[in-house]
């Protein structure tokens, strides 16, 4: 058999689905630089500065901070595996794809998931929760999403955390879709555990998850009856790479060029300022929110309760889902989102994320959607 291959070069898309967003191109060149070696001195410089960058990003003082080197997905693993062992009782508030994910997680580490259920595009219910607390005293933590990517939501993280200690838990917390993008403030909400992923509000490549884990969380981890059932994840191995000083233990050959492309996806947030890119997406969501009523689409999610940075409209009636997302990416390069599980064919997520909150693309999309639909 004769195969021929050659280099892949893909085409310029405006990302404007659930994620990943577009990505800014002084993180994309930072990316290309040349690979040193991952106990390098130089780039255990940089390790450290990207770990005080994302304690910024965060809003903590946490030693505890930094990137595993995996998606989003790894960093919700890294947390449960770390906390939860046999027996655990663990609340998780569900109101959307990403809190059953929670719920898998806790059950894959032998806990017990107690479920707090919502409707899909709604917030969760802080009564429901607080039910929840009082059947059962003896739950060791509190599960949430923040911003809910499959559906557009935000939960009230500070109000949530903040019932969750009165009853003494721990509260774990899914930030992947709202670092940067909206208020965040883990040592203020008394956040005890925390991920994220780099693709969405940071605007960086995929292939990195930034976590924090709060004193309380680490002497959890410390006083573990079981080991971490992840060798790779395990916070107390890892930890001796990326902590203080210059020596650092050998863990794994951490990714030398993804993490040069998440320093300057922070740098680049640290410039701007948090607050200023917090207003910069709510902006940007007002704008595109104008310009898709005018084309007749209905917003999902009650105001209050909506992400910025992922906005969920319903599909009109009659209308083809897959066919018209098709003919976006086809005729405009454009990358909207579909909906999931009980949602899928029923709603468009579009995001605006990062380096593509801005008003060039809001007016791609409603342009290119009026010019889709009208056909």
């Amino acid at each position: 058999m004769n195969l021929q291959f050659k280099s892949f070069f893909p085409p310029q898309r405006t990302l404007m689905g659930p994620g990943p967003s577009d990505v800014d191109p002084r993180i994309l060149t930072a990316l290309s630089r040349q690979t040193i070696g991952h106990l390098d001195p130089m780039f255990v410089d940089l390790m450290d500065e990207t770990k005080q960058l994302l304690q910024y990003a965060f809003q903590t003082q946490n030693e505890l901070t930094m990137p595993v080197s995996a998606p989003g997905s790894a960093g919700m693993e890294a947390v449960f595996v770390n906390l939860i062992e046999p027996g655990d009782k663990v609340i998780v508030c569900q109101n959307g794809v990403f809190g059953g994910r929670m719920q898998q997680n806790v059950l894959r580490c032998g806990g017990q998931a107690i479920m707090v259920q919502d409707e899909w595009g709604t917030a969760t219910d802080i009564n429901k929760l607080e039910q929840a607390l009082k059947m059962h005293p003896d739950a060791k933590a509190v599960a949430f999403v923040h911003a809910e990517t499959s559906t557009g939501v935000r939960n009230d993280a500070q109000a949530l955390c903040a019932l969750a200690k009165e009853y003494e838990c721990l509260t774990i917390v899914d930030a992947v879709t709202s670092l940067g993008g909206i208020e965040l403030a883990v040592d203020d909400w008394q956040i005890d555990a925390i991920y994220s992923g780099t693709q969405k509000c940071l605007s960086c490549v995929p292939g990195l998850s930034p976590v924090s884990f709060s004193q309380a969380a680490i002497e959890v981890i410390k006083h573990r009856q079981s080991p971490v059932q992840s060798w790779f994840l395990d916070m107390d191995l890892v930890m001796g790479y990326w902590g203080q000083g210059t020596k650092r233990a050998y863990h794994h050959t951490a990714p030398v060029n993804s993490i040069y492309a998440l320093h300057e996806a922070l740098l680049i947030l640290h410039e701007e300022g948090l607050q200023a890119s917090w207003n910069r997406h709510a902006h940007m969501h007002q704008l595109l929110k104008t310009g898709l009523e005018e084309l007749g689409l209905e917003f999902v999610v009650d105001e209050q309760d909506r992400l910025p940075q992922l906005n969920m409209v319903r599909i009109p009636e009659g209308l083809d889902d897959g066919a018209i997302r098709a003919r976006l990416l086809q005729d405009f390069n454009l990358e909207i989102g579909a909906g999931l599980g009980v949602l899928a064919g029923k709603v468009w997520r579009i995001g605006l994320m990062g380096y593509g909150a801005n008003q060039k693309n809001v007016d791609y999309c409603v342009e290119a959607l009026a010019s889709v639909l009208k056909k």
